[in-house]
């Protein structure tokens, strides 16, 4: 049970680079709208921030500087929510460039090792659907996918074969 004394706290994502927190959070702010940095915290005048603190889309996160302890994995990823294919494509073609990878299911892995799941928003509303034969066909369809397609997602939601010319 809560006391009646609230306290303030604050919670945020933290991840660990070995030295490229600064780079990270500078090119992840500058694919999501409505993110920006917010401090960077130097032990020294010359040296790399040890910590960046940003916003991805109002959320908070930081960037940690703390050298080759730890890798990133699959365990934690960033989740974005994308309302049109136009911005699934621009998201998914800037964290893939220059070194990111591909997986299955809308994952990818940006140069950095961090892992993200770019989501068509629509996608999620499908899969909410009382019509559990449509979740299904759409999920069968998203198992078959890297980069999620939105209109093969509902034509297989709907039962309908994709246009002539999508991918299936």
């Amino acid at each position: 049970m809560q006391s009646e004394t609230t306290t303030r706290v604050s919670v945020a994502t933290c991840l660990w680079f070995d030295d490229q927190a600064e780079q990270a959070a500078e090119f992840y702010t500058s694919l999501i709208p409505g993110s920006r940095i917010h401090n960077r915290m130097c032990d020294a005048a010359q040296a790399p921030p040890l910590l960046v603190e940003f916003t991805l889309g109002g959320s908070p996160y930081q960037a940690l500087n703390g050298g080759p302890h730890f890798v990133h994995s699959e365990a934690a990823s960033i989740s974005v929510l994308t309302d049109s294919q136009e911005e699934t494509d621009r998201l998914w073609a800037a964290l893939t460039a220059d070194g990111g990878s591909e997986s299955q299911c809308g994952w990818l892995k940006d140069r950095f090792g961090v892992s993200w799941q770019i989501v068509p928003r629509r996608f999620i509303e499908l899969q909410g659907s009382d019509d559990k034969a449509a979740v299904q066909r759409a999920r069968q369809a998203m198992f078959s996918m890297r980069k999620l397609d939105l209109a093969t997602l509902e034509a297989a939601f709907y039962g309908a074969a994709p246009a002539e010319g999508e991918d299936a």
